[in-house]
């Protein structure tokens, strides 16, 4: 079952229980994804269709960052909308996961002790490896952690 077929019948699953705020999250989601398989003019792959779910968590995040604190209705709006959508999005990699990727990466291009100028060559072989499954903002801090 593809991710748009799963949040449809979940989105039907909040309108017949009545959860407005929970169907206008998926609504929005099934959008997302509707979208992205009409310009790409076919089916979306599992990796393409966890790519959206994880956009959309992020422009969420954006959101909540960027809102007024006083603005406390549009806060909640956009962290009950952004856990909804944190049920359908891919599980993550744990730090210490990450790390031992980073380290299999270190240890693969030949680097004994990772210096700031071996920081591109170590990010264009580790990012391919996490993408879709590890926080980048996260796995750029690991990486210079490693680097100390």
């Amino acid at each position: 079952m593809s991710k748009i077929d799963e949040v449809r019948s979940a989105m039907v699953a909040a309108m017949k229980a009545g959860e407005k705020e929970r169907k206008a999250a998926l609504s929005f989601l099934l959008s997302s994804l509707k979208n992205k398989a009409l310009d790409k003019r076919a089916d979306l792959t599992e990796e393409e269709e966890n790519q959206v779910i994880l956009k959309e968590i992020k422009q969420l995040k954006e959101t909540i960052e960027m809102t007024p604190a006083d603005r406390t209705d549009l806060l909640e709006e956009a962290e009950k909308r952004l856990a909804v959508l944190e049920e359908y999005a891919p599980k993550m990699m744990s730090e210490d996961e990450i790390k031992a990727v980073i380290s299999d990466v270190i240890s693969g291009l030949g680097i004994e002790k990772p210096l700031p100028k071996d920081k591109g060559r170590i990010m264009k072989e580790l990012m391919p490896k996490v993408k879709g499954k590890a926080d980048g903002k996260l796995v750029n801090e690991l990486v210079a952690g490693f680097m100390q």
